[in-house]
């Protein structure tokens, strides 16, 4: 099993009215979120090991979609499993779908949980 998330990049898109953050600052919260991420991943592999179910925790980063399907085949997966938010209407079309995008993506079979 690999237990894996993405650390996104912090966005660069500026929009009026938005918190503007420095380089240095951006960096910093990209390395919160990586170590918060990991942390998830390491949880996930001790509960497997203590299942007798052999694990790996990795973090990846990047684009998320793109990110999960080439780990998938890196990792020689047999199956990707993954959560959805539910979103609907124009929450989805704003914010976008991961998820869409690996279903549609991936040669993988996917499992959605919800």
């Amino acid at each position: 099993m690999v237990a894996y998330t993405v650390v996104p990049h912090y966005p660069t898109m500026y929009f009026e009215g938005a918190v503007i953050l420095t380089a240095a600052e951006a960096a910093r919260v990209e390395k919160e979120w990586h170590q918060q991420a990991q942390t998830m991943v390491d949880a996930v592999q001790e509960e497997a090991h203590r299942h007798s179910v052999k694990a790996k925790a990795i973090t990846g980063k990047g684009a998320i979609s793109e990110s999960i399907i080439k780990a998938a085949k890196k990792y020689k997966c047999d199956l990707i499993v993954m959560a959805s938010h539910g979103r609907k209407g124009i929450s989805r079309v704003l914010l976008g779908s991961e998820t869409l995008d690996v279903l549609t993506h991936s040669h993988v079979p996917v499992l959605v949980l919800r």
